[in-house]
């Protein structure tokens, strides 16, 4: 509609006339120019509907979290790739040019008596270069690799947790609007009731049939409407943004959610224990388990101070002068050696007992952390799991207390349009029907939540229902 107005008005100045040919040509592209702008405006400012499934893709996709812990990801392959280069040698090669002075020595038996010089070849050079390789070492380096690799493995279940972390948390925030949206509703539905209410209780009290305190009630009730209503709308705005900031979403975009999607869809409620053996499997315990394996390996990482360190060694350089003999001989010559060398540290049989017991008591520390994790989360699925049942059973009450509320509002209007009842009871009525129709929209949505949560929970997000 606001398109084709803009049409119309650039249609309109297309042909407008004026006496100047120079100030009609400038007019024109003027208001050419601020109609292109506002469309591009309005058109800037269309809002998108995000349904629930789009908004957890674009959180997975895009949420600063998520990203961060994909980054520790490979950041722990890249340990590994460093940690295996530790089996490959140590190669240097070093050069040094320096120049001496002659040789002195005194021969006599006084201090500094009977000199003799000996002429020394002034330049020295060498070129060499060295490797090592180590062949043993305590088994250090394969348990330092399997500790890099076990790490990968917990950087991984962290993204893997990330993920369903953000999932939970954008469809608690999801839900949370479209209850909030829902509320709007009726707030709306129910002010709109409230005016034509005090137009009915104002007529009343001008023919004198009400008095003046029940115009008053109906006009405080009609203002408590609309200040809820305010409060809302600009919750649902805070919510909003929220939610943009999960899946990382321009502020400037204005957005809404699909309100229109059926979300009743669900599986019955599975038994316990179905929920508690996949429990033990979720991210918590895998990553639990994994950080008791790394303290395990670490000990043996310890246990490898007590064993010898083998390694294959080999030099080959060009050296001039020849110093090997006295006095040197002014002529090139090469060098090389190869061989395997071997080195055990006795000192650690006393100085690494220390670390052996720090390393044992960080595996029993590390499984009654992994026992206290079990615990925790035994408990919070099984609240979990009974405050689904306790949701679910609500379904047919608030059903019902809907109806009651309808019928209760109907009677009462009645009876308030006969003046048999106060403007009092039909407040009480009006709130109560309000509440129920809000219970009703409630309780469906933090079913929907509460099986997310017990999914989340049980480490079946990935294979749990998609609303």
């Amino acid at each position: 509609m606001q398109e084709l107005c803009t049409i119309k008005i650039i249609y309109k100045f297309m042909f407008l006339k004026t006496t100047n040919s120079t100030a009609d040509c400038f007019l024109k592209i003027t208001w050419l120019f601020l109609i292109i702008v506002t469309v591009n405006s309005l058109q800037a400012q269309e809002i998108h509907s995000v349904s629930l499934s789009e908004a957890v893709k674009l959180a997975k996709e895009n949420n600063k979290k998520i990203l961060k812990s994909q980054l520790e990801t490979t950041l722990s392959e890249q340990n590994i790739k460093e940690r295996k280069e530790l089996r490959l040698p140590d190669i240097e090669l070093n050069g040094e040019y320096s120049r001496i002075t002659n040789i002195t020595e005194f021969k006599g038996s006084g201090f500094l008596n009977g000199k003799e010089v000996t002429k020394a070849i002034p330049e020295i050079y060498q070129v060499n270069s060295t490797f090592k390789m180590p062949i043993y070492a305590g088994n250090k380096i394969n348990n330092a690799i399997r500790i890099a690799s076990q790490e990968n493995e917990i950087a991984k279940i962290k993204t893997e947790k990330a993920e369903n972390d953000i999932e939970l948390e954008v469809v608690a925030n999801y839900l949370a609007i479209y209850k909030m949206l829902e509320l709007q509703k009726i707030f709306e539905e129910n002010i709109k009731e409230e005016k034509s209410r005090l137009k009915e209780v104002a007529s009343l009290q001008k023919h004198g049939t009400v008095t003046k305190n029940e115009v008053i009630r109906a006009e405080l009730q009609l203002s408590d409407r609309e200040l809820s209503a305010l409060t809302n709308s600009k919750n649902i705005k805070i919510a909003m943004h929220e939610l943009k900031t999960l899946i990382q979403l321009p502020e400037t975009e204005e957005i809404t959610i699909d309100t229109t999607a059926n979300l009743d869809e669900m599986k019955g409620l599975d038994p316990y224990d179905f929920y508690l053996n996949k429990a033990f499997q979720n991210e918590e315990m895998r990553m639990a388990s994994q950080e008791l394996n790394i303290k395990k390996t670490e000990l043996k990482l310890v246990k490898g101070n007590y064993l010898p360190t083998v390694n294959f060694f080999g030099n080959y350089g060009f050296y001039y002068p020849n110093y090997k003999f006295f006095p040197p001989n002014p002529y090139l010559y090469t060098l090389g050696q190869v061989g395997i060398e071997a080195h055990f540290d006795i000192s650690a049989l006393y100085k690494n007992k220390t670390k052996v017991q720090q390393a044992n008591t960080k595996i029993e520390w590390q499984q009654m952390q992994s026992e206290i994790i079990k615990d925790e989360i035994q408990d919070k699925l099984f609240k979990e799991h009974t405050q689904y049942q306790e949701i679910l059973e609500k379904f047919v009450v608030v059903d019902k207390a809907l109806d009651l509320a309808n019928e209760n509002y109907r009677i009462v209007k009645l009876k308030y349009l006969n003046q048999l009842v106060l403007i009092t009871e039909m407040v009480d009525a009006d709130n109560a029907l309000l509440q129920a129709k809000y219970n009703k929209i409630s309780t469906r949505l933090d079913a929907i939540l509460k099986h997310y949560e017990l999914l989340h929970t049980a480490g079946i997000m990935q294979k749990g229902n998609r609303i």
